[in-house]
């Protein structure tokens, strides 16, 4: 890796664990340090702190949002857990399973209120359209999720409806950190634009991978269940080109799968593993991910900076596709 990119991953990881919590109530905010400590990749706040410096702006004054951001982000994992009903996140129980679903959701709230703090710590002269922006994304990352939730009990979803939906949930956040980075750092409105939309296709780019990761990755590098998504009927893009690729037969095998008539929850997933791989759907997933961060890549040749700027954007850009977990 990047010594610049550990550098700052490791200064990022020392200001969440210095985040001043209360000790009471210890109901409260230990599933929080539970949460904060189990760690993540931290590429969002990263993002930030890269766009700051790629537009030569001063870090230390994007350190708070870069944190804020990411306790969003930890706010919002905490949450969907509840919803997916999910047992592990970066290898430990979730935070519903070791305590208690109505104590993940008041944690999880207390996360929220510490993230609009820290986006809301930068200078005044960035205030207002730093807050326009997050709170756009807060809204537009809920409405992905109700999208995603919605999905769950609908037989066919295609996949305009699919990408609008990851991109809602997952792609804006990455898009805001390079945004707010970029606007701390004083850059025009057109790089700020164009930064956003190459965080938007790069995100793009990361949920497919994290799709491809859910069914096909090693279970102890990805950090949580593999197969969680065919579980929790999840129509992710892989499942939609395979409804639409396969033959009668493994077309009902995979509407049996997610109507709940397959009820082994092992079994479930080997079946429609099964189908995917005769469809080679694996490697379709791979390019279509490959077509997103071309486009990012293009996105980014757009930002009127001199390319040695761009270059430790390009390598985290790169570090995202290759991941593992």
């Amino acid at each position: 890796m990047n010594t610049f990119i550990e550098d700052h991953l490791r200064l990022i990881s020392s200001e969440i664990e210095n985040i001043p919590l209360e000790s009471e109530p210890a109901g409260l905010y230990e599933p929080v340090a539970y949460c904060l400590k189990n760690g993540g990749k931290r590429i969002r706040p990263l993002m930030t702190l890269l766009a700051c410096d790629m537009f030569d702006g001063d870090m230390k004054l994007a350190m708070p949002p870069a944190i804020g951001l990411e306790l969003f982000h930890n706010f919002t994992l905490m949450h969907d857990d509840i919803m997916d009903n999910a047992p592990v996140r970066r290898n430990q129980p979730t935070v519903h399973k070791q305590w208690n679903p109505n104590t993940a959701i008041l944690s999880g709230d207390v996360l929220f209120a510490l993230a609009c703090r820290y986006v809301g710590m930068v200078p005044d002269s960035v205030l207002r359209p730093v807050m326009d922006i997050y709170h756009q994304t807060v809204i537009e990352v809920c409405e992905g999720q109700q999208y995603d939730m919605d999905f769950e009990s609908r037989q066919v979803v295609n996949v305009e409806e699919y990408i609008e939906m990851i991109r809602l949930k997952t792609a804006v956040l990455p898009a805001a950190c390079l945004q707010i980075g970029a606007i701390v750092a004083g850059a025009n409105d057109e790089d700020s634009r164009n930064i956003y939309g190459f965080g938007e296709l790069l995100g793009l780019a990361f949920q497919l991978r994290d799709d491809w990761l859910d069914v096909f990755g090693d279970r102890e590098a990805f950090g949580k269940q593999t197969g969680g998504d065919i579980i929790a009927n999840k129509k992710t893009w892989l499942y939609i080109h395979a409804l639409s690729l396969g033959n009668t037969a493994q077309k009902t095998l995979l509407l049996d799968a997610f109507s709940g008539k397959i009820h082994d929850d092992q079994e479930k997933v080997n079946l429609v593993k099964g189908v995917y791989h005769d469809l080679d759907i694996h490697h379709m997933a791979l390019d279509a991910m490959r077509a997103y961060y071309d486009k990012a890549m293009e996105r980014l040749t757009q930002i009127d900076l001199p390319p040695k700027r761009k270059e430790h954007m390009i390598v985290l850009a790169d570090m995202l596709m290759k991941r593992e977990k």
